[in-house]
């Protein structure tokens, strides 16, 4: 797919000095740059490849002053970075874009199909489910009975989506992701025997949200497990029934979320962290990996380790728990020293 500097700067509202029809099929590292190719340099640390490369195209900012002649044509733009993040989204939009519905998909024929949809092969979609337009649901997707999935987002191969659940607009959901299984809930019987609390409830997906692989996100007992606007999940995450995550809050891999905990928005939970069940944790908290959070978080903590504590206490403690050996070793000679005194009085 080729495109021509005036088509670029169009897309980025920018000004092109140079070549207005000069084409590009590829994008490039600036210092690695090949005829075809557009770049951009944000970082002046590169500035000296700008006299020197073979890209067709270089993306700068406005402020930019270039100190030497440039052969490249050049598109002149607010922010070049900004430019250039935007160009990539355009460009991964452009190649990953499908429309159409492979016969050996198999749709209900309550459900409603919006405009210019791709639905993959052996994907299903159940009883009255809604798909708003421009969706793409790649091979091997469940789609269950009553789910809604709102304009623009992308399913990958392997998700499954049960029930009710309802996924917002521009959503992407990564491959072998579950959406809307059953919540853990069972009661002990007086035998010893666990009977299964029907999960009744749903989830809801905001818009923006972005899910990695292999996510299990369990529908409420009653009410909604919710996912608020903006939420960034990674691979690996388990989000457990009645749960909430405040909008804009990124959770990294292998983190698990117990039974009805409200996470506020904009926090950043780092990898492997466990959080029990029933718990309010505040906006811009801060949890570093491999924490275990068992009480309340107000607003703006940080906290780390196992039970958490706050961050900075406990970098204070470990460094007393790395010189423990140590520590206990000059209890021990002080004891002697105590001892031997008390022995010559």
């Amino acid at each position: 797919m080729e495109f021509s500097a005036v088509e670029i700067a169009s897309v980025l509202e920018g000004k092109v000095e140079g070549d207005p029809n000069v084409r590009v099929n590829t994008l490039s590292k600036i210092e690695e740059g090949k005829v075809g190719s557009i770049s951009f340099l944000s970082n002046l640390k590169y500035e000296p490849y700008l006299y020197s490369t073979e890209a067709s195209i270089v993306i700068v900012s406005k402020d930019f002053v270039p100190e030497k002649e440039v052969n490249s044509t050049l598109i002149w733009v607010e922010d070049a970075y900004k430019a250039f993040t935007k160009l990539l989204h355009y460009a991964n939009h452009l190649k990953n874009k499908k429309v159409g519905i492979e016969s050996n998909s198999q749709i209900h024929e309550s459900a409603n199909l919006g405009e210019n949809i791709y639905i993959g092969s052996f994907v299903y979609v159940g009883e009255n489910a809604q798909i708003g337009k421009d969706v793409m649901i790649h091979s091997n997707a469940h789609i269950g009975e009553n789910v809604k999935i709102g304009e623009g987002t992308v399913i990958h191969s392997g998700v499954r989506i049960y029930s009710e659940s309802q996924i917002g607009e521009n959503c992407i959901i990564h491959s072998n992701t579950v959406v809307g299984a059953d919540g853990f809930g069972f009661t002990p019987k007086a035998d010893g025997t666990l009977e299964k609390v029907p999960q009744i409830g749903n989830v809801i997906i905001e818009d923006n949200v972005e899910i990695g692989s292999s996510c299990t996100i369990d529908r409420a007992t009653l009410g909604s497990t919710i996912i608020r606007a903006g939420v960034k999940l990674d691979n690996q995450i388990q989000i457990a029934h009645n749960v909430e995550i405040g909008e804009n809050t990124v959770i990294a891999s292998q983190t698990g979320i117990a039974g009805s905990t409200k996470i506020g928005k904009n926090c950043m939970i780092g990898g492997q962290v466990g959080i029990v069940g029933h718990l309010k944790i505040g906006d811009f908290v801060q949890i570093q990996a491999q924490s275990g959070v068992n009480n309340n978080v107000p607003d703006q903590s940080k906290i780390y380790g196992s039970p958490s504590m706050d961050a900075t206490d406990f970098r204070k403690s470990y460094v007393y728990f790395r010189n423990f050996p140590s520590i206990v070793k000059r209890l021990e000679e002080l004891e002697k020293d105590i001892k031997q005194q008390t022995i010559k009085d």
